[in-house]
This record gives C-alpha cells, sequence and structure tokens, in this order.
C-alpha cells in the first residue's frame, strides 16, 4: 500500500531558463510533490519519527530548486526529486510538478510546465 503526502502551491523565485534575462533577472515558479510513502505507522503512532517531516522536505526542495541555474525545467524537476529521494528513505517514489507561468512564449497561455515522477530503484540481487 503506498499513501501520499503532498505539498501545494511552493513559490520560488529562480533563475532557470535559456534567455538571458531569465538567468539575469529569475523569476517565479511554482512546484507541486506527491510524496509516496507507507504512513501506515505515523498512522497508529502519531510520531513525527514514523514519517516525514514536510518542513524538511520543503527546505530540501527549496535548496535543490534554487542553488543551481538550470535552462531547462525538466532539469530543474529532476534535481529536485533526486534531492528528495536521497535524503528521505521514507519516500518510495516523489511527482514533481513545476509550473513556469510566466514563461517567455509569444501567446495568451495560463500555465506551463513538466511533471516527473521518479521512484526509487529496486535493489539490485546479483
Amino acid at each position: 500500500m503506498t499513501d501520499t503526502i503532498f505539498i501545494k502551491g511552493l513559490v520560488i523565485h529562480a533563475r532557470h531558463g535559456v534567455m538571458d534575462h531569465e538567468t539575469e533577472v529569475g523569476q517565479r515558479f511554482v512546484i507541486d510533490l506527491e510524496l509516496f510513502s507507507d504512513l501506515s505507522e505515523s498512522s497508529r503512532t502519531d510520531h513525527l519519527s514514523d514519517t516525514v517531516s514536510y518542513a524538511n522536505v520543503v527546505a530540501t526542495a527549496v535548496a535543490a530548486f534554487r542553488d543551481t541555474n538550470y535552462k531547462l525545467l525538466e532539469r530543474a524537476a529532476g534535481a529536485v526529486a533526486d534531492a528528495i529521494l536521497t535524503t528521505f528513505p521514507r519516500i518510495r517514489a516523489v511527482k514533481v510538478t513545476v509550473h513556469k507561468p510566466h514563461a517567455p512564449i509569444a501567446a495568451i497561455f495560463e500555465d506551463v510546465g513538466v511533471v516527473l515522477t521518479r521512484s526509487r530503484h529496486p535493489p539490485s540481487h546479483g
């Protein structure tokens, strides 16, 4: 059984993009996270030590997203997914959605972004 912790609407100012002004000035990004984990123990014990701290997940995601400037949203989202899976062994998989509502596109649009889902590789036997 897999349960889900979600964090939606995390707003971060960062400097990702391929255009010069994107890396110089930066812009607002919005991140949604879905963390897949077995929450059966924490749902019985009521102990933070039996789950994942939302605050620590947010701090990890913000650092991974903001500390390096990437050209592609795909890479920025991948950095967040990698950091979460590396930092939190209780998380079996993570879905990272990155919205770039002010992307430099010559059109009227509501939102643009990427969604990545990454999971732990099963241990190799051999």
